[in-house]
This record gives structure tokens, sequence and C-alpha cells, in this order.
């Protein structure tokens, strides 16, 4: 049976999505269309009946919390972030979930970083909202580095991680003064180092040479100032295609019941860096 899944989103020009899922249903042999949904935020009503003729599609920004007034239901996940990035129309009924939070879990894991040790994370906004809520929920003592001019965003971050998470640790400090001491996993969640100013990283040597392993979640680059000095240094390092790539399959999960290797996901994630390489300079 041909059906047909989407990405709903503002502006689509340089998205990942639809070869990566496209290389998914391939490897299932399901010949599934996937195609793109641009949308501005005044126009998303009237696509709404557009959107429930699909078998299920994605959805990113703009629209990650206003789509969730078409669901019928809300996943866990989609509840914990107030933000559905997959939707399942299948069985009668539109089902929200948010697996961002899967992909950063498995890409990390995946690669045997520690989320349940000493944590430190840049970055507080956004992706990275989820990822400290990650932490907590995974035992993991959570530092948040960020700017002085987000500390009160950040504040407000740490005390729904505790509404959530009452025995969680977490402190909050200037990214210009991070505490000199060991963690096991650095997370970048700032676009410093991103494509085009490539050449910036938001944190010092010492405080890279102080952690065991560091995610970042940029995946243009493929390797950011960041990663290359953690490598050179002799750490586990990886970038944020992983994580694309890991929350597209758990999509698939949903869909229709696939299940792939960790060889095939990371065949995916090789080719969707090779396409950043070739495509997005």
């Amino acid at each position: 049976m041909q059906r047909k899944y989407a990405l709903l989103g503002g502006k689509l020009g340089h998205t990942l999505s639809p070869p990566i899922h496209q290389r998914l249903f391939e490897l299932k042999g399901r010949e599934f269309e996937y195609t793109l949904i641009e949308s501005e935020p005044s126009e998303l009503e009237g696509r709404k009946g557009e959107l429930a003729a699909l078998a299920g599609y994605n959805v990113t920004i703009p629209h990650k919390q206003a789509v969730i007034g078409f669901m019928d239901r809300l996943d866990d996940s989609a509840k914990r972030y107030g933000a559905v990035n997959c939707v399942d129309n299948k069985g009668g009924a539109s089902v929200g979930y948010n697996t961002d939070c899967d992909g950063f879990l498995r890409s990390v894991r995946a690669e045997g970083g520690r989320l349940d040790g000493n944590v430190l994370l840049l970055g507080a906004g956004g992706v990275g909202r989820m990822m400290a809520i990650e932490v907590c929920l995974a035992g993991g003592r959570l530092t948040m580095a960020v700017l002085e001019s987000f500390m009160a965003q950040t504040e407000k971050v740490r005390e729904d991680i505790l509404a959530l998470v009452p025995s969680a640790q977490v402190r909050i400090v200037s990214i210009g003064n991070i505490p000199d001491e060991h963690f096991d996993t650095l997370i970048n969640a700032t676009p410093v180092g991103m494509y085009p100013k490539c050449d910036a990283c938001a944190v010092t040597d010492e405080v890279i040479a102080n952690a065991d392993f560091v995610f970042d979640a940029i995946y243009n680059p493929k390797e950011t100032l960041l990663i290359q000095k953690a490598k050179a240094m002799g750490k586990k390092a990886v970038g944020g295609m992983a994580m694309l790539v890991w929350q597209a399959v758990s999509a698939h999960e949903i869909w229709d019941g696939d299940s792939y290797t960790d060889e095939q996901v990371q065949a995916i994630i090789d080719e969707m860096y090779q396409k950043v390489e070739r495509d997005f300079k």
C-alpha cells in the first residue's frame, strides 16, 4: 500500500529529512512517499485536512507547539516537552510524539556516552532544555553553563526540571566561569561553531580536557572545532547528525514498526554528512 508522509515546517530549503526518511523506507523495501509541506503559521489551520490525510508526518520550526491542537492524543514525550515533532495518523486518530529526546539519548548511548554522571551542558534554550531534562531523568548531576543574559531563562528551565524530578541536582553557571572539575559528558547545545562560523568554540581547551565524552548538537560542519579539539585530546566525540538520524529512526518505529541495526543507522549518518559536505556549503 502506498502511504504518504511529510515534513511540516516553515522554510525547509536545507532540510535533510527527505533523504533520511527515503533511505529508511528503502532499507525495508517500502515504496512510500515523503514530501515537504511549507506553511506560514497563519496558514496552518487551513492545512489541517491535508495533514490528517497523511499516514504520518514530522514537524519542525515553527509549528511544534501549534500542531498540538490537531492531536487526538499526546504521547508522554510530547506532554513532557509541550512540543510535537512526529505524528501518527493510523488507527483513526492523530497521536503526537516527541522523538527529539529519543534521537539525543540513542545517539549518546550508541557512542558509549554517559548521562547518569557529572554532565556539563552548554546552553539551555530549545534543544538544550530537552537535553537538560533528559540528563536529570537519567540521574545525572547537571551543570548548565549559559551567557549572563540567559541566566533568568535558565532558572526557569531549572524550575521545570525540579517539577519533573524533585531530587535532581542542577546548578547554573556563567559559560565563562565553568568549574574546574571532571565531567563525564560535555554537551554543546549552543550554535557556536556552526557553519559558516566554524572557527569558534564555546569553551576553553581546559574545559574540554576535563570531559571524558563530548556531544555537539551541530551537524554542519561534520566536525566542529569543539569536536576536533576533543578528538585531538583522545576523547570520544560525536556530532549532531547522529541525533537527527536516530530521531527519524524512532519515527519509523512509530509509523511502521520497523527496526534498524546500529550499522544501518551509522551508514545513513555517514551518507548524510557526505551530502552536507557536498550540497550545503
